[in-house]
């Protein structure tokens, strides 16, 4: 991978003190609902923080990639991420993004998740946060203002949760694996091949890993294959380069894959992907 250069690591830190400054000012403003849009080049990274209020974080363009001490979760266009309020994350942007972010105040609303969650965004939602993002920020709001802040609120809790996740084991064995997988995903890895590496019965590796991640190895794999291939099927590369690379013996195999977890085929998906920025 090649370093940035002088104008690209001026640009990252421009981006970093403007990002640090805009959460100070989230955290002094009053109000239930603040919604914001931000601009990002590849490859920045916004380091671990946390919020006062649960941010519904919306990925207009791009990939982005949320860290957190409990796993990893991918975003990708038409996706949004559910943050409770004082979970500490970091956020890793795949390509150039464009995201908008509603940050909804504990207690504004009955029926918010409490936990983590990626999310598929309705076309309603879309349509209110892109009405909602022009207007100056007002603690309480009236008329239109009022309306569409309300409109979020309601809408935020009918969001359908997406596989998107990627929880990751604590036990360091399970944990090193999973990270070789992430750098080297395969189609081919089993539940016995595993085991064995690490000198577990398959029973034993079977109800470990669960416990840690509280899903099994095979949606595991496929989740992590979907974290590898979304970044590269943006970029542009072919769906046949990326599902042979990951060790599908065809690309119809990666497509029933691909469809089950998001819905829709790899060409299907990159037709109503790209957004303008």
């Amino acid at each position: 991978m090649r370093d940035f250069t002088p104008e690209e690591k001026r640009l990252a830190r421009e981006m970093g003190q403007v990002d640090v400054r805009r959460r100070a000012w989230l955290e002094q403003v009053d109000g239930d609902v603040v919604v914001w849009q931000s601009v990002y080049s590849n490859g920045f990274q916004v380091a671990g923080h946390q919020h006062s209020r649960s941010q519904l974080l919306h990925v207009c363009a791009g990939v982005v990639l949320v860290k957190t001490v409990l796993g990893h979760w991918m975003v990708p266009v038409g996706h949004a991420i559910w943050i409770p309020a004082g979970i500490e994350h970091a956020v890793d942007m795949l390509g150039g993004v464009r995201m908008q972010s509603a940050y909804i105040s504990p207690g504004a609303i009955d029926g918010l998740p409490d936990t983590l969650r990626v999310v598929g965004v309705t076309d309603l939602m879309q349509s209110l946060l892109d009405e909602a993002v022009p207007l100056p920020h007002e603690a309480h709001p009236s008329g239109r203002g009022a309306l569409l802040h309300g409109l979020i609120l309601h809408e935020i809790p009918r969001l359908r949760e997406m596989p998107l996740g990627l929880p990751f084991p604590t036990d360091s064995r399970l944990a090193g694996l999973c990270l070789r997988f992430l750098e080297t995903p395969s189609s081919r890895v089993t539940i016995d091949s595993w085991a064995a590496e690490i000198g577990m019965s398959r029973r034993s590796f079977t109800r470990k890993f669960q416990q840690e991640t509280g899903i099994g190895l095979s949606l595991w794999r496929q989740q992590a294959s979907l974290f590898a291939a979304l970044p590269r099927l943006t970029a542009g590369e072919s769906v046949t380069n990326v599902a042979l690379d990951l060790g599908y013996e065809s690309v119809a195999a990666f497509t029933t894959m691909f469809k089950r977890m998001l819905g829709a085929s790899p060409r299907s998906y990159l037709r109503v992907a790209p957004v303008k920025s």
